[in-house]
């Protein structure tokens, strides 16, 4: 997962716990006209040199005016502000934004032709080149332009997204996005937010507090489904905050596997390629329930050590194993599958580790060269239900509620 900034291009044509636990004005403006009175009349009753009568010059009302904001030679226009280009007594025939270097920007030219507004903020730290040409209502053309650079602030925020550009992730997977500091406007910010696929699905976002927010179909992806996130942030404004980052991931979903074990049963079904394989489990014991609910794989690690301190387990339950092979993460909370021998002769017999799903060490090492990140593992006749931000825990809620989450919606 990496974090990065960079303006997107558009073009714009006129217009982890390690142990098992439970639970302006810069145009120039041209065919500006001045008129002038004729001198006044000679009195034939007067003897006297009549006065000239005074003149007058304003500029005619009829000129055509092109204004493009930011202004030419602003140095520090405001991130969250768009490029508008306007026209009076005439129409604009032709806008072109473009960032230094040669990127153009996407924006909207009115109907009427009356203005074009650029269709993201300007952002963080840039320089642009506006050129906008004007067809006067007299006829004439008439050409503005406008180079200005934007403000560079110190108060930013970004987010950490999963999954990364390029990646193969399970039925389960959501898109989920952690960001460095509070967002105090969610709604502004998911705005700014999308998620595209082929073929089309039905999604939404939900937040999980202010920091994290998530995005999953109402169902589970079809496999070989292409998923794309769209993050458009650079200059979006959240409070005192300003977004730096406009980023385009996308990622494929594999094949289909689904894992589900009974802790009445003592066993996991694994189902995968139209084949369902039965394992012999021992979960977690009374006072360690495993989580109840759909987990979603988030990492395999063949050897870890699992030390009972890291998930608040202390005194006559605690232990400290320098290396648990086959190693499948749940929940960052610290719930795993992976091997366990030391409770041989308790699959499919009794339950009896701290919240892990214990196998034999065969069959945990058939389950980890199985699964992928972004599988679904449910858990079910045990106690306690996940919560939905414990990992990916984001299909214990119901449609409805997931909606809800969402800050437009």
């Amino acid at each position: 997962m990496r974090r990065l900034h960079k303006l997107a291009v558009a073009t714009a044509v006129v217009a982890l716990a390690a142990g098992c636990g439970g639970g302006g004005s810069g145009s120039k403006a041209s065919n500006t006209s001045v008129g002038n009175t004729s001198s006044g009349s000679h009195s034939p009753a007067s003897s006297a040199p009549s006065s000239p009568a005074p003149t007058s010059s304003s500029p005619d009302a009829t000129a055509t005016v092109v204004v493009i904001k930011p202004a030419a030679d602003t140095a520090n226009a405001d991130p969250a502000s768009q490029i508008q280009v306007s026209v009076a007594n005439g129409k604009l025939t032709s806008v072109t934004a473009q960032l230094s270097g040669g990127n153009a920007v996407a924006g909207t030219l009115d109907p009427s032709g009356a203005s074009w507004t650029s269709a993201d903020p300007i952002g963080i730290g840039h320089t642009y080149l506006v050129t906008a040409v004007a067809m006067g209502d007299d006829g004439k053309q008439q050409t503005a332009t406008s180079q200005f650079s934007t403000a560079k602030p110190t108060a930013v925020f970004a987010g950490t997204y999963t999954p990364d550009n390029g990646t193969t992730f399970g039925i389960a997977q959501p898109v989920s996005i952690t960001f460095d500091k509070p967002i105090a406007d969610k709604a502004t910010v998911e705005k700014r937010l999308t998620v595209t696929s082929d073929p089309p699905v039905t999604g939404a976002w939900h937040w999980f507090g202010s920091q994290r927010v998530d995005w999953r179909p109402q169902q589970y992806w079809a496999p070989g489904t292409k998923v794309s996130l769209h993050m458009r942030l650079d200059g979006v404004k959240s409070g005192s905050l300003y977004g730096k980052q406009n980023r385009d991931v996308t990622f494929t979903i594999g094949r289909a596997l689904v894992a589900r074990m009974d802790a009445n049963a003592k066993k996991m079904t694994v189902t995968t390629g139209g084949k369902t394989t039965t394992l012999a489990t021992s979960s977690g014991k009374p006072g360690f329930e495993t989580w109840n609910g759909t987990m979603v794989v988030l990492e395999k690690q063949q050897d870890i050590r699992m030390d009972s301190t890291t998930v608040n387990i202390f005194g006559v339950n605690a232990y400290d194993i320098p290396h648990v092979y086959w190693d499948v993460r749940l929940t960052p909370s610290g719930t795993f599958v992976h091997g366990a021998p030391w409770n041989e002769g308790k699959f499919g017999k009794v339950n009896g580790s701290h919240g892990c799903v214990g196998m034999s060490s065969s069959d945990a090492e058939w389950f980890f060269n199985q699964v992928i990140p972004g599988d679904p593992v449910t858990v079910v006749n045990s106690k306690d239900t996940v919560r939905a931000d414990n990992g990916f825990g984001d299909w214990n809620l119901n449609w409805n509620d997931w909606v809800a989450g969402s800050a437009v919606h």
